[in-house]
C-alpha cells in the first residue's frame, strides 16, 4: 500500500469541465500524489489496465458504459480500487450501496466533500488503520439529503417490506434493500437473524434472556424477541464466540 500522501486517483467523467474541476480539487489534497483522467468508461478501463490506481471517482450517467457498469467490472479485480461515485442524480444511491462504493458525491462537488471522500478512501483501503477493515459504507436518504453511515455502527436491522430500518446508537434509517440480501452479505460481519423480521449485530449484544420459555437479547438497552426457531442457534453462536480459543 502507498503511504497516506501517495494516493493515485483516476477521475472519470464524459464532460470535460466537471472532470477537470474535480481533478483540480483532488490535487489540492496533500494525500493525493497523482491524478489521471478519463472521458469514458472504456477509456477508464484502458487506464486501469496500464496503471495501478488506489481510487476512482466515477461519474454515473455516461453514454455507453456507465459508471455503475465500470464499477461492476472493477468488483471482479483481485485488488479493486476504492470507488467514489460522482453524479448529479441522487436516485443512484441504493445502487451505489449494493456495489459497496466508498462515497457518493452530488454535483456540483465542493472541496469539503472531496476531502471527506479522500478520508473515507484512506481509512477504507488501509492507508490509515480503520476501526473495522471490512466495514461497509451505507448511503441513507432523508428529505433530499444523502448521509453515510458505517455497517459497524448498526446495532440491529428490522424488515419493512421491500425496505429495512437500520438502527444505530442514536438514530434509525430506512433503506430500500431486501432483508434476505442484507442477511447474506452481512453474515460474515457478525449479523444473525433472530426473527423473521430482525437481524442483530452480535458485537452489540450485551445480554441474552430466557424467561418463561421465551428468549430475547438486549442490544443497546433494547429488548429484542428471539423466535423459537432461532433461539438454539443464537445461543450456540453466542457461546462459541464467548468461549476462549485453544491455547489462550
Amino acid at each position: 500500500m502507498p503511504s497516506t500522501a501517495a494516493l493515485s486517483v483516476l477521475v472519470v467523467d464524459d464532460e470535460r469541465p466537471p472532470r477537470e474541476e474535480l481533478g483540480y480539487l483532488l490535487t489540492r489534497d496533500g494525500r493525493v500524489a497523482d491524478v489521471r483522467q478519463a472521458g469514458s468508461g472504456p477509456e477508464a478501463l484502458r487506464v486501469l489496465e496500464a496503471a495501478d490506481v488506489d481510487a476512482i471517482f466515477l461519474d454515473i450517467a455516461m453514454p455507453g458504459l456507465s459508471g455503475l457498469d465500470v464499477a461492476k467490472v472493477l468488483s471482479r479485480f483481485r485488488e479493486p480500487p476504492a470507488v467514489v461515485f460522482v453524479t448529479a442524480h441522487d436516485e443512484y444511491a441504493v445502487s451505489a450501496f449494493e456495489i459497496n462504493a466508498v462515497d457518493y458525491l452530488l454535483k456540483p462537488v465542493s472541496e469539503e466533500r472531496v476531502t471527506e471522500a479522500i478520508r473515507r478512501i484512506v481509512e477504507g483501503t488501509g492507508h490509515v488503520p480503520a476501526t473495522d477493515g471490512d466495514d461497509e459504507t451505507i448511503p441513507v436518504e432523508l428529505a433530499g439529503v444523502t448521509r453515510f453511515i458505517q455497517r459497524s455502527d448498526v446495532r440491529y436491522v428490522e424488515s419493512h417490506g421491500d425496505y429495512v430500518r437500520l438502527h444505530t446508537k442514536d438514530d434509525s434509517h430506512l433503506v430500500r434493500v431486501p432483508m434476505s440480501a442484507l442477511e447474506d452479505r452481512w453474515q460474515e460481519a457478525g449479523f444473525v437473524r433472530i426473527h423473521r423480521q430482525c437481524l442483530v449485530s452480535l458485537r452489540h449484544v450485551t445480554e441474552i434472556r430466557q424467561v418463561d420459555g421465551h428468549c430475547s437479547v438486549v442490544v443497546d438497552g433494547t429488548d429484542l424477541v428471539v423466535s423459537r426457531r432461532h433461539t438454539r442457534e443464537l445461543r450456540d453462536i453466542l457461546v462459541r464466540r464467548a468461549r476462549p480459543s485453544p491455547g489462550t
